[in-house]
């Protein structure tokens, strides 16, 4: 299986915003951009705010357990449902975990990460 990860950073939004108009150049000039995905946040204390230690333990057993929805991943992490499932919402938004919606016998979300590594980068 090929390891795949997913890339944080750190990126004022002008550095964010100058890589897109670079890239829409390249895509005007008949040309590819390179294709990369991560996230990126203002500074550390934003990216200390998604990616608490709690969170980071969703991520886990998301990924090694691979629940059947939110309420057996609370089970799993011994926590209460409603806050699991506000921080699967915000890693969610973040694109830190894919959520699939299923309804079998009752509506079920399913929280699913689909990389091995988060690789962390700070230019200086």
């Amino acid at each position: 299986m090929k390891v795949r990860n997913i890339k944080i950073g750190i990126a004022t939004t002008k550095e964010i915003l100058d890589r897109f108009i670079e890239n829409v150049k390249i895509i005007g000039d008949g040309g590819t951009p390179k294709k990369s995905f991560g996230v990126y946040f203002e500074n550390l204390e934003a990216m200390r705010k998604v990616l608490t230690p709690n969170r980071l333990a969703i991520l886990k057993v998301v990924k090694e357990k691979e629940p059947s929805s939110l309420y057996e991943l609370a089970k799993m992490l011994k926590r209460d449902t409603k806050n699991v499932s506000d921080d699967v919402a915000l890693l969610a938004q973040s694109g830190f975990i894919k959520l699939k919606k299923t309804k079998e016998d009752r509506m079920r979300v399913i929280p699913k990460v689909d990389y091995d590594k988060i690789v962390f980068e700070i230019a200086v």
